[in-house]
């Protein structure tokens, strides 16, 4: 014969007397919860607000990439939504990982889902011809790709901008073979920009010739009066 279990006497209500749903007091559970007056909730929504960072549209922030998915890159601008960036617009960074800081280019603070717009590409770009101008106004030296030949000259990517080498500036002696340059990385210096069409024409030949200008002075300097060189 199997024993029949039995319930265990216990203490505290029995189930079977709880109150029916329609004559429960549901505000017991709300009396010990804290509340907020309308004017509290504005004040710490705009305390978070604030917490964050201002950024503008068409400006170049930094981001740092929080989840990389479906063939989309999550950053986290410390706004208050994240943005997301092609992973197409990472080539240049196969190695890419959460974590990694990126540059990213602000298109809009929010499109009609409510989406942080961002772009890579147009912070590369932008970054890009900042470093033209640089070029043009300080003399500072690039570096840039020859990638192909062009009527007059060649055409040099720099950062990622198109720029135009004139055959004539690429060095001080007479250029005949053109081909021979493509796929070279060489020193350039800006020497005409246009603001309008963003394009930018470099020269290596007034690199050469700062160059030579320079060893000029430092031999002329070290000459003494009545001195006679040999060659």
């Amino acid at each position: 014969m199997v024993d029949t279990p039995t319930l265990e006497a216990h203490e505290g209500p029995d189930l079977l007397d709880q109150t029916p749903y329609d004559q429960f007091d549901w505000s017991i559970g709300n009396k010990h919860t804290l509340s907020y007056s309308e004017q509290e909730i504005e004040d710490y929504l705009n305390q978070y607000e604030q917490s964050l960072s201002t950024i503008g549209q068409n400006e170049i922030v930094l981001g740092k990439v929080t989840a990389i998915h479906d063939g989309d890159v999550v950053l986290d601008v410390n706004y208050k939504s994240d943005g997301l960036v092609s992973l197409s617009e990472f080539r240049d960074m196969p190695d890419l990982k959460i974590g990694d800081e990126v540059q990213v280019y602000v298109e809009d603070k929010e499109d009609l889902r409510g989406q942080l717009v961002l772009s890579r590409k147009k912070a590369k770009l932008l970054k890009a011809w900042e470093d033209l101008v640089d070029s043009y106004e300080n003399g500072t030296i690039l570096n840039g790709t020859i990638i192909s030949k062009t009527k007059g000259g060649l055409i040099a990517d720099c950062g990622g901008l198109e720029t135009f080498l004139p055959g004539s500036q690429i060095d001080i002696k007479p250029i005949i073979d053109y081909d021979a340059y493509v796929g070279k990385t060489m020193e350039f210096k800006v020497v005409k920009i246009n603001e309008a069409i963003k394009n930018a024409v470099v020269s290596h030949k007034a690199l050469i010739e700062s160059d030579l200008a320079e060893q000029r002075e430092l031999i002329i300097g070290g000459l003494e009066k009545g001195q006679v060189l040999e060659g």
